[in-house]
Formats: C-alpha cells, structure tokens, sequence
C-alpha cells in the first residue's frame, strides 16, 4: 500500500459544526420564498450539494435570488452558530506537527471557508483551500480534488479524501484517493457505509489510529 501523505477535508459537518447555521439558513430562505412549504428534516437533502445546484433544482428562474438571501443570513449569523467537533483541532494540529500535507475541498465559497477556519483556529493548519468559486465543477466531479492535489504536489493514491456526505466519498473515488466518511454526519453513519468509504470515523482522533501516529490524543 502507498504510504498516505495528503489529506484532504470537507469543511462543513466534517471540521466544524454548521448543521445549525446551513439548516437555519436554507429555512430563514425557503420560507421567504415558499411559505410553510418546508421542515426541519426537509432541508436535510440539501446539504451537501453546491448552492447553485440546489436552488436551481427548486426554482431557476430566481436560484440566484434565493443564493443571495441564503448568503446574506449565513454570513450574519455565522460566527454564532458555529460550532466546534470535539477533537477536530487537536488532530488536525498533530497530523501538521507530523508532516502530513492538508487541503479543504468545499463546496462553499473560499472566504466563506477561511472564515470558517479562523474562527475555529483552523486557518493556521491548511496551506491549500479549493472553494466553489475556485472550480468550474464542483463534488463529486474530480476537479476539486485534482486541483488540491496538484497545489500540495501528491498523488491520488497517497490521499484520503475525508467529509461527511455523499459529494466527498464519491469525489474521492472518482479521483483515485481513499475515503473516510465520518459518523457524526447529520445524514448518518448508516447512509455514508451505502457509498463504502474506505474508512470509517467515529471521532477525529480515528483517524490518528488509522495513520499509525503514536503520541495522538493530548
């Protein structure tokens, strides 16, 4: 087997908890422009997918619009909803101090992403981001990925491509890379193992054992 020396990352629900921030801000737009029409659990199918692709599916004529609401209510409430996962930052600090090279693939837009990190304390650890607004197509088309790793100069084998949805596991396998789905996702453990990543996390720090770092979990 290839050593592994890349990792490449989802950001939201993989990273950093926006459940609350996306799901509230598909519902402050949804309900603007489809009144009563949407609930909690409806809004589930759309996270993951590229707002674009999204809106455009429920109403093309004003998907643009409706991506520009969504915008203005995530970016005001951003830094208030989100939130940390538990051991994401000590992992992401060992696997720096180890040497591995680190990229985010997202299919948010790049300063979205950055603000994101920043407030995570994130920011420091990632010397490659690939946005939305960085890609002509975005997950599971492998242009992200291949951009990630072109910028980091590795190789699709000597990577695990790691996220919380569908998008993330299928981009990884349509790129070469290993996948790591991760059972905290908001869709479940049960719906990621339908798309068989390589990998499972139960925890971040997993993903220590699955590298074979030693000295992890401070």
């Amino acid at each position: 087997m290839t050593k592994i020396t890349t990792l490449l990352f989802d950001l939201d629900g993989t990273l950093i908890n926006t459940n609350e921030l996306i799901i509230s801000s598909f519902l402050h737009t949804l309900n603007h422009y489809f009144p009563e029409q949407f609930k909690r659990e409806d809004v589930y199918a759309f996270m993951g997918p590229s707002l674009t692709e999204t809106f455009t599916k429920l109403d093309e004529e004003r998907a643009e619009e409706m991506m520009n609401h969504y915008r203005a209510f995530n970016i005001e409430n951003h830094d208030a909803l989100v939130t940390e996962f538990e051991g994401v930052f000590e992992t992401i600090r060992t696997l720096k101090e180890n040497g591995y090279k680190m990229a985010i693939v997202s299919t948010k837009l790049r300063d979205t992403v950055i603000k994101g990190l920043k407030l995570t304390n994130l920011y420091q650890f990632f010397d490659v981001i690939v946005g939305l607004d960085d890609v002509t197509h975005p997950k599971p088309d492998p242009e992200p990925l291949r951009k990630a790793l072109e910028a980091l100069g590795s190789k699709p084998e000597e990577a695990i491509m790691i996220g919380d949805n569908y998008h993330d596991i299928e981009g990884g396998q349509n790129t070469g890379t290993l996948t790591a789905g991760v059972a905290w996702s908001i869709k479940g453990r049960e719906f990621l193992e339908t798309f068989h990543p390589d990998y499972m996390l139960e925890t971040m720090p997993d993903l220590l054992d699955i590298l074979e770092i030693g000295e992890t979990r401070k």
